[in-house]
């Protein structure tokens, strides 16, 4: 049996505890260094939300108003829960947008929002003057975290979890990249197979030493609780403010008020208040004040109520507001669950069950990469990072997320060695996984800053523009983000041919596009690999660079092999359009005419060594320029000077939808397959990989799931995550869409339920629409791309 320690003992930890003695498949301890609950969960509202912005993190979310209730049955100990319905108030018609959009998603997975006027917000004393109006959630509930946390422990002595309080941990033990246990501070050692770190703000000090990035940062988080009053509904439904950030809650005949603030206030885990149990920070009336005033502008009523405490109390927020959750990319063994945003109490019910399952079987149960604690860059985790980060990362809790905002503090993370050529053309940046990478580039100084929209986008007219440089001539474009790896040594062709669908044993200077499967056929990676003459090359995705490396290093266990990460010592330029091939021949002595299409050779431009490969994700006839960094702009200025034109990511990613091309991350992850997502010509059936077994059932089984390309007439904004319907039933979502800068088409892609030996043009006659801000929008199914569906162009 494996042993298991679990670090923290708050909601997460117990929850974690629960679910893994479920099974009995591990000896699990539970490691507190003061009592349980001391850290942040005591202090936590209790605010139970099943509903959330993104599927995933709704079905996480929807587990709490499951399990809570049964967790009373079980232990027999009451742990507050209770539904009492909810409102999200809107004063900003944007934001109405938003409520419509979260709506549909939510009935989509069974539960019951509503949107209303203000006059239908039915809760006794609000004054609703600038509401506009207001989502309607009854599954919102209350639990009451203490005696939830309680219960969680109960049941998990009684499934045999030994859980001790006063025992700290000084530090995790590895051996290599892998966790052999942890070190007391009393010089006990714990060995184990598995560690989980749910130590939340204190996670960092036991991750640091380990080279495990957490781009968290505890902040002062508040709220205060009213006297009671006798004249308050009850139950009183949860309220969310969310355009004065704040939210209201009943308690008991009182109210709790608290807010996200903006530029929150950072406290150190690690200093002299660090080690205080059950600690509360010293009231601050000026940071809280702004929410109070807009609570009585609310609830006019609380002018005659007192307050009865201040709750001050420290929370960890990440970088991006989104939870930290998985396997550490360097350590194997090591599993994290923290950085809740204040949400660790609802959340502790999902987060225990999926990392439980992750522990135990040795791979996600769903897709989780909007929470994998792999997306983390290392330079975010620096304290000044997190720090400046905080300035608006706990407002943005509540802040509305309008499509493609683009966060403001702290900026600069990483910038390519070609960042001052871009933004000497004009580049208008934003982020690529850190990276700041040029959206469109500006020609006015108007174009230089664009407000935000929830319908047609300002910058479109400027990807036309820049996407019809193409047709005739030629584009730059940023690719430096892109994840680069040099795999070396003896078995690094078996060790591909193990990992990868195509055949990897082709003539040095073939590059093949291919796909990374789990056992079950999912995806894990899209990349093209490159032969040379005594090393491959393996190009990924800027999003998943750290989560690759740490996919590739696992698989890599009895092979000969050595992997580089080769990210950063090269500047990469996507040469694209009509006129690339004219180009490239005037500032070079290479032959680009017996240049084939997925082949890459060294070349010398304008006096500069550097490698050209020809592949183009816009479609487009092109080749991609892996030049050294030192040697990079010199190359980029003669290919200014010839006459070729920067062109933005936005273009980009509408170029690539014309072609159908997928995305990793949104069209494709762990949980489509390699035939679902369109991609089998990616698979060379004739060798064995990884995820071929499950492949071949599902071949034989026939598909019932299938990616589509969609064209919407009416021109809706199209995001990700709509329900698409057809026959007066949700059959699926969009995953991602954009408007084509060359056709002008709204497109977007999604996975929708076939029937078995359902073909695409049999796909292409239903009758489907797609549900846009409750809106229905008719989708026409494609069974090809609008754009150049031969590839002429692209193979020219």
């Amino acid at each position: 049996m494996r042993k298991i320690v679990i670090i923290g003992g708050g909601a997460v930890g117990l929850s974690l505890a629960y679910h893994l003695t479920k099974t009995a498949a591990a000896s699990v301890t539970l490691l507190e260094r003061g009592s349980l609950t001391s850290g942040t969960s005591w202090h936590a509202a209790g605010i139970v939300g099943p509903l959330r912005a993104t599927p995933n993190a709704t079905r996480l979310a929807m587990y709490a108003g499951e399990l809570f209730p049964k967790l009373e049955a079980e232990s027999g100990l009451s742990t507050g829960y209770r539904r009492t319905g909810g409102y999200w108030l809107a004063r900003d018609p944007a934001r109405m947008d938003e409520l419509h959009r979260i709506a549909a998603l939510g009935r989509h997975f069974g539960l019951h929002p509503t949107l209303t006027g203000p006059e239908d917000v039915n809760v006794r004393g609000l004054d609703l003057t600038g509401v506009i109006g207001a989502m309607a959630v009854e599954e919102d509930a209350n639990v009451n975290p203490v005696d939830l946390c309680m219960a969680y422990a109960r049941l998990a002595k009684a499934q045999g979890a030994q859980i001790r309080e006063g025992a700290r941990v000084d530090r995790i033990l590895t051996e290599g990249s892998r966790v052999t246990g942890v070190l007391l501070a009393d010089g006990e050692v714990i060995e184990a197979d598995q560690v989980a770190l749910c130590a939340g703000a204190w996670s960092k000090r036991l991750a640091d030493p380990l080279g495990v990035a957490l781009p968290l940062q505890a902040v002062e988080h508040m709220y205060v609780v009213t006297e009671a009053m006798p004249l308050m509904p009850h139950p009183f439904p949860v309220l969310r403010d969310l355009d004065r950030g704040i939210y209201i809650k009943g308690d008991a005949g009182k109210l709790v008020i608290g807010g996200f603030e903006p530029d929150a206030k950072c406290w150190d885990a690690f200093g002299p208040s660090g080690d205080r149990p059950f600690l509360e920070l010293p009231e601050d009336w000026e940071q809280f004040t702004p929410f109070m005033e807009a609570a009585l502008a609310l609830i006019p009523g609380l002018a005659d109520v007192g307050i009865q405490h201040f709750m001050n109390g420290p929370e960890s927020f990440t970088t991006d507001t989104r939870m930290l959750l998985g396997e550490a990319p360097t350590v194997d063994g090591l599993y994290v669950a923290a950085g809740m945003n204040s949400v660790g109490v609802m959340s502790s019910a999902g987060v225990g069950r999926v990392l439980a399952d992750w522990m135990l079987a040795g791979h996600a149960p769903m897709d989780l990469w909007e929470t994998d604690i792999a997306r983390a860059d290392p330079l975010a985790a620096a304290a000044a990072h997190v720090e400046t980060r905080m300035q608006e990362a706990v407002a943005d809790a509540f802040a509305l997320h309008w499509p493609f905002k683009q966060p403001k503090a702290g900026r600069g993370l990483r910038k390519s060695a070609l960042h001052d050529e871009w933004q000497a053309a004009g580049a208008v940046f934003g982020l690529t996984a850190g990276w700041e990478r040029g959206l469109w580039y500006a020609q006015t100084p108007s174009e230089q800053s664009l407000p935000l929209s929830t319908g047609a986008q300002p910058w479109y007219p400027i990807a036309v523009r820049e996407a019809a440089q193409m047709a005739t001539g030629v584009v730059l474009l940023d690719l430096t983000p892109f994840g680069k790896f040099d795999i070396a040594g003896p078995d690094a062709l078996p060790f591909l041919q193990q990992i990868t669908t195509a055949n990897m044993d082709v003539a040095p200077g073939r590059a093949t596009y291919t796909l990374l499967l789990n056992a079950q056929g999912g995806i894990e990676g899209d990349v093209t690999v490159r032969r040379a003459a005594d090393h491959f090359r393996l190009v990924s995705g800027a999003a998943t660079r750290w989560r690759d490396m740490a996919w590739l290093r696992r698989r890599a266990h009895g092979f000969d092999v050595a992997i580089t990460d080769a990210t950063e010592s090269e500047s990469v330029i996507g040469v694209m359009g009509a006129g690339s091939r004219a180009l490239l021949a005037g500032l070079s002595p290479d032959d680009w005419q017996d240049f084939a299409f997925s082949t890459a050779r060294e070349v010398v431009i304008a006096g500069r060594s550097c490698l050209a490969q020809r592949v183009s994700f816009v479609g487009e006839l092109g080749w991609e320029l892996y030049i050294p960094n030192a040697a990079a702009p010199a190359v980029f200025r003669a290919l200014r000077a010839a006459g070729a034109a920067p062109m933005g990511h936005h273009a980009l990613d509408a170029c690539r939808i014309e072609k159908g091309f997928r995305h990793m991350g949104h069209d494709l992850g762990q949980d489509i397959s390699a035939l679902e997502a369109g991609l089998g010509f990616t698979i060379d059936w004739s060798k064995d990989f990884i995820g071929k077994a499950a492949l071949e059932a599902q071949r034989k089984e026939g598909l019932r799931r299938r990616l589509v390309l969609f064209d919407l007439p009416d021109h809706p904004l199209v995001l990700h995550d709509e329900p698409i319907w057809d026959s007066g039933r949700v059959v699926g979502l969009t995953t991602s869409g954009a408007r084509g800068a060359r056709t002008g088409r709204t497109l977007a892609l999604g996975l929708i339920e076939i029937a078995p030996g359902e073909t695409p043009q049999a796909t292409a006659t239903r009758q489907f629409t797609i549900e846009i801000a409750e809106k229905h929008y008719a989708a026409l199914a494609l069974s090809r791309p609008p754009f150049d569906p031969s590839g002429e162009r692209m193979k020219a």
